[in-house]
């Protein structure tokens, strides 16, 4: 442990440089339309019973490469705040109510975005319909947007986003 301190002391801390902010990232999902976000977008998120990998991704919207909050996008705990209902996996049979509860708490206008294929259609957690498995979000609750993908990358995920906007 001296020794490398020692190191450190000697030569100082060697580091790679800090990336350069993409400004590209953000021209490519906002497009030619950039004033659809002058104002906040809150954005209810609800399980209703993925694997998680989704959710990883929707989770690195909020990392400093992506910055959502810095587009004035954010999350809220309750769905009477959202303007928006972000929802991932395919419906299980327990969240059947929970979701239909959770859209008809939203005030108008509704916008629904279901991530990945599991939201889309049921992926391969609900290939046939069965006992514990009602489909994709579709089946429940109106759509507006859906975006493809296994789990679907952030950048897509934010472009799912948008384009409810649009149609907004």
């Amino acid at each position: 442990m001296y020794r490398i301190l020692r190191e450190i002391l000697k030569n100082g801390i060697k580091t790679e440089p800090e990336p350069k902010p993409d400004a590209s990232l953000r021209t490519r999902a906002l497009g030619k339309d950039a004033s659809i976000l002058t104002g906040a977008l809150t954005v209810r998120h609800v399980d209703a019973g993925s694997c998680n990998g989704c959710e990883l991704e929707i989770h690195a919207l909020n990392n400093p490469y992506y910055r959502l909050e810095g587009l004035g996008i954010g999350f809220a705990a309750s769905p009477r705040h959202a303007d928006m209902l972000l929802v991932t996996g395919p419906v299980s049979k327990h969240m059947e109510e929970a979701l239909r509860k959770t859209y008809e708490a939203m005030p108008e206008p509704k916008l629904v975005v279901s991530v990945g294929d599991c939201g889309k259609e049921g992926g391969v957690f609900c290939q046939r319909k069965n006992y514990a498995c009602k489909g994709g979000v579709g089946s429940v609750i109106p759509v507006d947007v859906e975006v493809p993908g296994c789990p679907p990358d952030p950048a897509a995920i934010l472009q799912g986003i948008l384009s409810a906007l649009r149609l907004s």
